[in-house]
C-alpha cells in the first residue's frame, strides 16, 4: 500500500509561510501547528498530507528543478478537477490553487483528502487476496474507465479546455520531442520505433474524457470493501482525447505474471496484478470492448505507443536524477529501465 512518510530530504515545504497562507485563505483554519507529511507513492509531482487539528487536505506541487514544457501544470489540473468533480464523484474536489511561488517555491493546489486503501505491490494485512476479490477489482477498474469515457464532455466547459481533433498525431510527435529533450544515452531501437509510430497514427479516432494515467495505485478503495473504488487521483494528464489511448496507457502499467522481469520489477516490487484472479491485459481489453462497445482491433498501435510514452516519462525522471534535480534513489535504476521499455515497445511494433 502507498504509505504516508516523513517528508523526504530536499522536498520539504516551508511550514511557516504555508501556515500563514492557509490561515488567510481558509475560513476558521485551526490554530494548532500545521503538520506536513508526504505520500510515498508517485514518481513525478510531489504530494503532501497537510493536517492541522481535525482539518486535513492534500497539497500537490511540481517536481523539483526544471520541468518539460506544459508538464506538471498545477493550474490546469486544479481547473480540470473543478469541472470533472461534479460529473465524476471519484475525482477529488479541489479547494484552492496558488500561483504565488513565494509561498512554497512553485505553483500548487490543495484538494480534499479521501481515506481508503491504495493497492500497489501488496494487499493490507486484513485482506486475503482470493481470486474472486482480484477478479472483482479488475472488473471495477474496467467499469470505472468505461463510465469515465461515457461522460458527455460536449455539454461541459471541458470542451473548451482540450482539442480532441488531431489528438493522436500531437501525442506521437509531442512525446518524441519530449524524449529528445530528456535524452541521456543512445538507445538502438529508438529511431526505428519513433518512425514506426509516426507512420501508423490512426486516421480517425473517437473523443472522450480520458484520465491518461489510469492505474491501480492512482485509485483508492474502500477500507470495508476492497473491491469498491472511492477515489481516483493524479489527473494531471487528463484531457479530451482518444479513449483507446487511455486503455493502452492503463495496460502499460498493468503487469501480469508471465511478463519479463524487466517489466515486473521496473518500478521496484512487482504489482499485485500478478496475483491469481486479476485480469490479464487481453482480458481487460476484451472486457472494456464488450462494456464500452468500442472497436479495439487497432489496440496494437495504441499499446506500442503507450509503452513508448511510459519510457519517455521514466526518461524525463531519470534526466532530472542525472542532473541532480532530485535525490530520490528510486530513480537511479531508470537508466536501465528506459531501454527495456523501448525494446519492449519495439517488439510489440514488430509483432
Amino acid at each position: 500500500m502507498a504509505a504516508i512518510i516523513p517528508v523526504r530530504k530536499g522536498e520539504e515545504l516551508p511550514a511557516d509561510k504555508l501556515t500563514a497562507f492557509l490561515r488567510k485563505m481558509i475560513p476558521d483554519f485551526p490554530e494548532e501547528p500545521l503538520q506536513i507529511q508526504q505520500f510515498s507513492a508517485g514518481r513525478s509531482n510531489l504530494t503532501y498530507l497537510l493536517s492541522c487539528g481535525e482539518w486535513e487536505a492534500v497539497l500537490r506541487r511540481p517536481p523539483l528543478g526544471p520541468v518539460a514544457p506544459k508538464a506538471h501544470d498545477m493550474k490546469r489540473e486544479s481547473a480540470w478537477l473543478t469541472e470533472i468533480h461534479p460529473l465524476f464523484s471519484l475525482a477529488p474536489k479541489p479547494l484552492l490553487f496558488c500561483d504565488d511561488e513565494s509561498i512554497i517555491g512553485s505553483p500548487f493546489f490543495i484538494m480534499e483528502r479521501r481515506k481508503g486503501i491504495v493497492l500497489d505491490t501488496e494487499f493490507p494485512a486484513h485482506v486475503t487476496p482470493k481470486e474472486e476479490i482480484c477478479r472483482n477489482i479488475s472488473e471495477t477498474m474496467v467499469d470505472t474507465l468505461v463510465a469515465l469515457h461515457h461522460l458527455d464532455y460536449t455539454k461541459t466547459r471541458l470542451a473548451n479546455m482540450a482539442k480532441p481533433e488531431g489528438f493522436m498525431e500531437r501525442q506521437v510527435y509531442g512525446w518524441i520531442q519530449r524524449y529528445e529533450r530528456a535524452k541521456t544515452d543512445d538507445i538502438q531501437e529508438v529511431e526505428a520505433l519513433t518512425k514506426w509510430l509516426a507512420s501508423h497514427i490512426p486516421e480517425k479516432s473517437e473523443a472522450a474524457i480520458i484520465h491518461y494515467d489510469y492505474k491501480l495505485n492512482n485509485a483508492l478503495f474502500a477500507e470495508d470493501d476492497i473491491t469498491k473504488m472511492v477515489g481516483l487521483f493524479d489527473w494531471e494528464m487528463s484531457t479530451v482525447g482518444d479513449p483507446l489511448a487511455d486503455v493502452a496507457v492503463a495496460m502499460s502499467y498493468w503487469i501480469q505474471e508471465d511478463d519479463p522481469l524487466s517489466l515486473k520489477n521496473g518500478f521496484g516490487k512487482t504489482p499485485v496484478t500478478v496475483y491469481q484472479g486479476f485480469y490479464t491485459r487481453d482480458e481487460f481489453i476484451r472486457a472494456y470492448a464488450e462494456k464500452s462497445g468500442r472497436d479495439v482491433s487497432n489496440m496494437h498501435f495504441y499499446l506500442t505507443f503507450a509503452y513508448f510514452k511510459l519510457s519517455v516519462i521514466c526518461q524525463q525522471i531519470y534526466y532530472r536524477y542525472r542532473r541532480g534535480q532530485t535525490n530520490d534513489e528510486r530513480f537511479r535504476h531508470f537508466g536501465m529501465f528506459v531501454p527495456e521499455l523501448i525494446k519492449y515497445a519495439w517488439q510489440l511494433a514488430m509483432r
